[in-house]
């Protein structure tokens, strides 16, 4: 599952485009490298799997009393309006303060009728949703309330609740505190995230197939981990002694009154006809129901009332049905870890156990986000103001970021609407101050080129570091460019407000830096996504330029060879002495199959990030083709020393050379994004 905290492609689904589409572009960045000009990053130019994002929608703020006629009045003036614009079908709001449901309203359709009958109009106490990762509160809320009764301790090796090995590289524990905050150290999947299909998934077998490799060391890298959650729920499992579906039934729908909502996948029959439908745009045939392949990390189905029964147990109201005690409760909403593992990071809103730090107007306010590749939600808690709100829509829309600025539109109209900030709420910390001199000094070693720590090391989608890496670059009078700014899909201006501690320019974004010396070790924002120093080897100029060359000039070379057999045979030519014809044949076999591995592996980064998932046999022909032309080089060497030997002029010896330094170029990329690694499990 993703979570709506991250917008960037690698991290959250774009609309689905054609496979040759994307392919152009590919095509289009090598281009770009090969004539030499600067590679923009993912984020500042339109690509196919990228458009521009939407411009962001507004909603008005001012003094309000928050009760129902206030809230329908600005909910009817902003969504029915914005859901046409975005291409969304329909959505359901929920509201709740001081302990009573203050509205539920749905807008659109959740059948558009696309696909014969009737259009059926979202019924906002009926129709159900797929919240995706806000189905992650829900885990933790059943690790929180194991450990209120003293069966599980949060700070204990999950080896000893578990009957599966957990992956593994550091010897520091992996703790439930570390799923809770994504900082068990696992690297990202994105295979069999998401599926279709009538076969229930087995929690246990989803985690011990193919896991992911542990990357960071525990507690200290921040790394948004649909794997470190299903393996919370699997400890709820093991230890409670029932299906994680049937746990939750018992222990958090039942006590709120829950009667609509599941973590069972497909549905059970009696909810089966109030499923929402879930589309691309409101324009589109209806997808199929999707099946989360981690579970429970965003496997809920759920109504707005029972979201908003929800939470208000979260907000411990009476008569809600106690879920945690107040003690608990406010163990669970508090920043989980310190500096004595994040060191710097901790000065950056940190996650709780469960739940993002998304406060604002200086007001706390806890939430989490979600998103399938067809419904996107969020759910935000004002713990003190005793409010909550829950947003979610059925559809992406025109593009992969329409839900975005919609949602914003939603929840922050909200904050700013009904908890406006006062000055004191958004200026810096209270005698803390950068001066400009110190300011510029953190700026330039702060400047560079960053990649997302939730990602894939171990195999093929490494090179997804290259494709959507985050650029600061320092400005003169000592604040930071940032493209794509944090969570966003446009470029942001921070500035330092404290040592270390950037915040939005006209915004209340705020991340946090962790040097050692004058070398900057991580960046984090929204408590679970860090950014970490880019290798240099692995910038966007350098590999582009590699690839762009060699794809270049081994394709020239493909072309080159069957033109010049032909012209001889015309003319009655040979070969010069000394060309080896075993050695000439092989290394054409290897300029070609290098080739086709590169285009293969453009088509499969592109299918995978739109969850269509590849079969292994696909991926080890695709390896095979790359092993073929590393091996290459040999024969495609022997080539060179032949023809400098012999003399066949400057022509001759420089095109094979060319053709050796391109399969070399080619075997460097494999080996360095990790293209013939033993594992393609992704």
């Amino acid at each position: 599952m993703f979570s709506s905290h991250d917008h960037t492609p690698t991290e959250r689904p774009a609309r689905r485009r054609p496979r040759a589409l994307a392919a152009l572009a590919v095509l289009g960045a090598l281009a770009v490298a090969v004539a030499g000009a600067p590679a923009a990053t993912a984020a500042a130019l339109p690509t196919a799997d990228q458009p521009t994002p939407p411009p962001p929608v507004t909603a008005p703020a001012g003094e309000h009393t928050l009760e129902q006629s206030d809230v329908d009045a600005w909910l009817d003036g902003l969504l029915p309006a914005s859901l046409e614009s975005a291409g969304i079908a329909g959505a359901v709001v929920t509201v709740v303060h001081d302990g009573e449901v203050v509205t539920t309203r749905g807008y659109g359709h959740s059948d558009t009728g696309t696909t014969g009958g009737e259009a059926v109009p979202v019924d906002a106490e009926q129709t159900l949703f797929r919240p995706g990762s806000v189905s992650k509160l829900f885990t933790a809320t059943a690790v929180m309330q194991l450990v209120e009764s003293g069966d599980l301790d949060l700070d204990t090796d999950v080896a000893e609740y578990l009957d599966l090995d957990v992956p593994r590289r550091f010897d520091e524990p992996i703790s439930l505190r570390n799923l809770l905050t994504h900082t068990a150290g696992f690297e990202e999947r994105v295979g069999g995230l998401i599926g279709f299909g009538d076969q229930p998934v087995v929690l246990r077998d989803a985690l011990a197939e193919d896991p992911p490799e542990q990357v960071y060391e525990p507690g200290t890298v921040p790394a948004y981990s649909n794997y470190g959650n299903a393996l919370a729920g699997y400890v709820v499992e093991r230890v409670s002694g029932v299906p994680f579906e049937e746990y939750v039934e018992r222990n958090i729908f039942e006590p709120t009154g829950m009667t609509s909502s599941t973590f069972v996948q497909p549905l059970p029959s009696a909810l089966q006809d109030r499923m929402s439908q879930g589309y691309a745009t409101s324009w589109d045939a209806p997808g199929q129901f999707e099946v989360v392949g981690a579970p429970p990390a965003g496997s809920l189905t759920s109504s707005a009332p029972d979201m908003a029964r929800f939470m208000l147990a979260q907000l411990g109201e009476p008569g809600a049905g106690s879920l945690l005690e107040p003690d608990t409760l406010d163990l669970m909403h508090a920043p989980a870890l310190d500096e004595s593992t994040l060191g710097g990071l901790a000065a950056a809103p940190r996650m709780t156990l469960g739940f993002f730090d998304e406060s604002r107007n200086g007001h706390r306010i806890i939430g989490h986000g979600g998103d399938t590749q067809f419904f996107h939600s969020h759910l935000q808690l004002y713990p003190e103001e005793r409010t909550g709100i829950f947003v979610s829509l059925n559809s992406s829309g025109t593009d992969g970021y329409a839900t975005v600025p919609l949602r914003e539109a939603v929840l922050q109209g909200f904050t700013d609407r009904y908890f406006p900030a006062d000055d004191a709420a958004v200026t810096p910390v209270p005698g803390v101050t950068v001066d400009q001199d110190t300011a510029r000094e953190h700026a330039a070693i702060a400047e560079g080129s960053y990649v997302s720590s939730r990602g894939v090391q171990s195999n093929f989608l490494a090179t997804l570091d290259v494709l959507s890496p985050t650029r600061f670059t320092a400005t003169e009078d000592g604040r930071l460019l940032i493209t794509p700014g944090p969570g966003s899909a446009t470029p942001a201006l921070y500035e330092e407000v404290e040592p270390w501690v950037w915040r939005e320019v006209d915004g209340q974004r705020t991340l946090a830096v962790r040097v050692a010396g004058d070398q900057v070790q991580a960046i984090v924002y929204e408590g679970a996504f860090t950014l970490l120093p880019g290798q240099p080897e692995r910038a966007q100029g350098v590999v582009l330029s590699v690839l762009g060359a060699s794809a270049l000039i081994l394709l020239v070379a493909a072309v080159a060879w069957p033109v010049g057999a032909i012209r001889r045979r015309v003319r009655k030519e040979s070969l010069p002495p000394g060309t080896g014809r075993v050695s000439r044949i092989l290394t054409k076999i290897a300029a070609v199959c290098a080739v086709l591995a590169l285009a293969g592996w453009a088509i499969t980064v592109t299918t995978v990030m739109s969850l269509q998932d590849i079969p292994e046999a696909s991926l080890r022909q695709l390896q095979a083709a790359q092993a073929v032309g590393v091996l290459g080089i040999v024969p495609a060497v022997l080539q060179v020393v032949g023809a400098a030997r012999h003399r066949h002029g400057w022509r001759r010896i420089v095109g094979t050379a060319l053709v050796a330094l391109a399969l070399v170029g080619v075997a460097w990329l494999a080996l360095e994004f990790r293209l013939l690694a033993p594992s393609v499990s992704y």
